[in-house]
């Protein structure tokens, strides 16, 4: 597929500078794109790519003052990467197009309601009573359970497996290995040692706008629902305990854990390998540092917390500086301590 300046530019609503019928057929990083292809430049500091770089046509920032003659069009925007991923979503959403039908072998129950424009790829199973919405992809060996159901526009990619009962938003990209909808970690302990399961009969409900990254897994409720609300982003490898909630437009990195019933509010930011105990609160806006353990409820918004446990990141930094510059202190210590012994000697001679 090719496209022109001109093109691109209607799509980002962007100002052009140089031809607008140059055209270009793929992508590339600015300081390796070629002829024919389309970069962008949002970090200041790969500017200097900008005057090698071989791309015919670069999105940039509105803001950005050019300081030599480039050979390339330009498309100004206000926010280039953000523009950059407008382009990409309408590539994918084209090259996605005329991805439709189901391929054998599979297994559709007869039960199954499909919408329209469904792709099911070959090794899929679709169990009684599913329901699919329009345009969604269903890419080889994924597993719908009893009763799950499918927002239009959605994607799950190969292997994604999701349990009986769970639903699925609209616009939702679920990626491979995902498991939704397994048995919570739930045990009575009894008189003998020995652990008791207790049946998991709720569901997961994941909402609109949606992304959930490669073989993580979110566990069904034991009543009631887990819930990923809208706009969350969840990374690869993370694992969401049965009954949390997720609020909306909340990104966890990946190899991130949350225990069973927490409640996480909304826009709140975590980093890769945190730990977040159960049947507790994050409030709206909290930030947690990669790898720090939350263990209790953080009840004040925009928080930003550190360390295991985790604490208040501005303290954090500071007991860090503290802890830095211990030696010197201790230096200093050791020579007020000779001063004393000094003064101390000088004072028995008088």
């Amino acid at each position: 597929m090719q496209f022109t300046a001109k093109q691109i530019a209607e799509l980002i609503n962007g100002q052009i500078e140089g031809d607008p019928e140059v055209a270009v057929s793929s992508f590339g990083k600015l300081e390796e794109a070629t002829t024919g292809q389309l970069a962008f430049l949002a970090n200041p500091k790969y500017e200097e790519f900008l005057y090698t770089t071989g791309a015919s046509i670069i999105i940039i920032n509105t803001s950005l003052e050019i300081e030599k003659k480039i050979d390339a069009t330009l498309i100004r925007v206000p926010d280039a990467y953000s523009s950059f991923a407008v382009i990409l979503t309408a590539y994918s959403e084209m090259a996605r197009a005329n991805l439709t039908g189901i391929q054998e072998p599979s297994f559709v129950a007869s039960s199954a309601e499909l919408g329209e424009n469904v792709f099911v790829g070959a090794f899929a199973y679709l169990g009684n009573y599913v329901k699919i919405g329009n345009n969604v992809k269903l890419y080889p060996q994924v597993y719908l359970g009893d009763n799950v159901t499918i927002g239009e526009n959605s994607i799950l990619y190969p292997g994604v497996k999701i349990h009986h009962d769970c639903v699925i938003g609209k616009n939702v990209c679920i990626h491979a290995g995902c498991v939704i909808g397994g048995d919570g970690f739930g045990y009575a302990p009894q008189a003998d040692g020995s652990f008791k399961k207790i049946p998991q009969i709720g569901n997961v409900v994941v909402e609109d706008n949606v992304e959930i990254g490669a073989n993580t897994t979110i566990d069904r409720s034991t009543l009631g629902s887990t819930i990923i609300k809208s706009g969350a982003k969840l990374d690869n490898l993370i694992q969401i305990a049965h009954n949390v909630e997720i609020g909306m437009n909340t990104v966890i990195a990946a190899q991130s854990g949350v225990s069973g019933s927490t409640k996480i509010g909304n826009n709140v930011m975590i980093g890769g390998q945190a730990g977040i105990v159960g049947h507790i609160i994050i409030a709206d806006g909290t930030k947690i540092n990669a790898q720090s353990g939350v263990a209790k409820s953080i009840k004040i918004p925009n928080t930003a917390v550190t360390g295991s446990p985790a604490y208040d990141y501005g303290h954090a930094l500071r007991s860090q500086i503290l802890s830095r510059n211990l030696p010197e202190l201790e230096k200093r210590i050791k020579q007020l301590e000779q001063i004393i012994e000094q003064f101390k000697k000088e004072k028995v001679v008088e």
